[in-house]
């Protein structure tokens, strides 16, 4: 909800790697360093590579965003006023004055919502004022008139009683008046005679009410303490006691009692044509039945865009759903660029390195902002992951000077641990056919067709390829359903340094250009290949200029 400042989601790619996260939290930590509200976040579930690596520095996952569309909590305002079913029209009409709030939520004692009460409401009220009002039948306790009227007791009684009795005023004849009168009734009274209140007493009136600020003989009192009558003493005058009787109502009496709510996560998109239906000025938030804010029309029509800095992307396609609503404010990122848009100049930081980490963790430094040692660990972590220990030809020597000085910080053994974590994650474990096809997974854009390439590790590829046929099924569904035209899944065996490419879809003869292999089949070997960036895309680029010329 609305009242501290906005975090600014620092976030990689869909289906993250170790790079991806890493980096979200490394950067994240630069800009907290720099008193931004930066939060690291993820749009994925952590690989088995990843947990190890945020297991052995001690690091907590980064938050989970399911998407960036704008919700109900974005534009949600913390609502502190906020009245009781059991409270008078006067106090709403109160509250509404100091708040100056067009609608106020009515909750019952234990916090839940149970209605709504707006200005119309209450000014409905008055308009339908003929005279006073009974107020039996409303369920209005003496507490509720001694408040409204702003009251001294004069003579006491039980405050929680209801009212049984009609409301009358004692005007022109004595005689007139006490034959009017019935038992229970609640009488006003401005400045009588000691005989005359005594006679309107004995009529066997509940609670006398005595009107601009007059006194009361001893004698009315112990009159009316002997009959164990309320006495009321209020400095306002009868006419005015009329009007705030008819005030003393309970507020769920006029209120709205089953109001349309949101819930907090409810998409914007949603929840517009339920307010343009309806027209009210405001609308309560409900978690748990507890009322945890107010959204208003007006909030809806321009919501603050949640602030983003993608890291190791920026392609839409890699992106976090919803991110064409969000506002993109920096990139960190050491791909090819892809194409994504925004509304004005934003700051964009680009290498040619093997990992975005190389990037973040010479930030820190060139900012004399200190790295702590867990943090120094999953940089080290990302770079060890994206370069295969040194072995990937995207890596350079900036990258493994800069893994050197984090293993220092981290207090580890580069190689010794660099081989433990490829390791557990390497391999297929207990991964379905449909985890594996979409393990690191990553959308392009390559010509006119969409490509989605995936990646696993593995110490084996005969794990893979004795699953094949159930792996290209699922990857020629994949394209089926979401209409992609290939789906390439790489299987790099980081022992020998090679990849055996799995593919569904088509065209496959831009694999075949691509790497120059019969692409007839379902899989070709090529050897030395390890990164998708540098050795699989450039590839598949240039090869759709010569099948299909753009």
């Amino acid at each position: 909800m609305k009242g501290t400042a906005k975090p600014i989601y620092v976030i990689g790619h869909r289906n993250p790697d170790t790079d991806s996260i890493c980096s979200a939290i490394g950067y994240a930590h630069l800009k907290q360093a720099k008193g931004e509200n930066a939060v690291p976040a993820r749009c994925g579930k952590v690989n088995n590579e990843t947990k190890y690596a945020l297991e052995y520095f001690k690091v907590d996952q980064p938050l989970l965003l399911t998407d960036l569309y704008p919700r109900v909590k974005d534009v949600a305002l913390e609502c502190k006023t906020v009245v009781r079913q059991h409270d008078t029209l006067r106090h709403l009409g109160e509250v509404m004055r100091k708040s100056e709030m067009q609608s106020v939520p009515v909750t019952d004692s234990k916090g839940e919502l149970v209605g709504i009460v707006t200005v119309g409401d209450l000014a409905k009220r008055y308009f339908l004022e003929l005279g006073l009002q009974s107020l039996v039948d409303m369920r209005v306790r003496y507490r509720d008139i001694i408040q409204a009227t702003e009251a001294k007791v004069l003579v006491a009684g039980d405050e929680n009683d209801f009212i049984e009795g009609n409301i009358k005023i004692a005007a022109g004849s004595v005689e007139t008046t006490i034959s009017d009168l019935k038992p229970k009734d609640i009488v006003l009274v401005g400045d009588r005679s000691v005989g005359t209140l005594k006679k309107i007493l004995q009529a066997g009136v509940s609670c006398m009410i005595v009107t601009g600020g007059c006194r009361v003989s001893p004698e009315a009192l112990a009159e009316a303490a002997a009959l164990k009558t309320f006495v009321l003493a209020t400095p306002y005058d009868t006419y005015t006691v009329g009007r705030l009787l008819n005030q003393c109502v309970p507020i769920r009496r006029i209120m709205h009692p089953e109001p349309i709510c949101f819930r907090p996560m409810d998409l914007l998109s949603d929840i517009k044509g339920v307010m343009d239906e309806h027209r009210f000025r405001s609308y309560p938030v409900v978690e748990n039945n507890k009322l945890v804010g107010l959204v208003s029309a007006d909030e809806i029509m321009l919501p603050d865009r949640t602030k983003v800095i993608l890291v190791d992307h920026n392609e839409r396609g890699q992106a976090i759903e919803g991110i064409e609503d969000a506002k993109i404010v920096e990139i960190i990122d050491h791909h090819r660029l892809g194409g994504v848009q925004t509304s004005e100049p934003i700051y964009i930081h680009q290498e040619p390195v093997g990992c975005t980490c190389t990037i973040v963790a010479n930030m820190h430094w060139h900012q004399d902002i200190e790295i702590p040692p867990s943090v120094a660990g999953l940089l080290l972590s990302a770079i060890i992951s994206d370069t295969v220990l040194f072995k990937s030809p995207t890596c350079t020597a900036y990258d493994k000077k800069t893994a050197e000085r984090l293993a220092d910080i981290a207090g580890v053994d580069l190689k010794e641990y660099g081989l433990a974590m490829l390791r557990a994650g390497a391999g297929i474990g207990g991964k379905s056919p449909t985890e594996i096809a979409k393990n690191d997974m990553k959308e392009f854009k390559i010509g006119d067709y969409r490509i989605i390439v995936s990646q696993i590790s593995v110490m084996d590829p005969k794990e893979i390829l004795d699953i094949e046929g159930k792996l290209i099924e699922v990857m020629r569904e994949h394209c089926e359903r979401e209409g992609f035209d290939m789906h390439l899944l790489m299987a790099t065996d980081i022992l020998e340094e090679a990849t055996y490419l799995l593919y569904a879809g088509s065209p496959k003869t831009l694999v075949g250009e691509a790497f120059k292999k019969d692409a007839s089949g379902t899989h070709v070997y090529l050897p030395g290949v390890m990164s998708r960036k540098k050795q699989i895309i450039p590839p598949l680029s240039e090869a759709v200029k010569r099948i299909k010329p753009q």
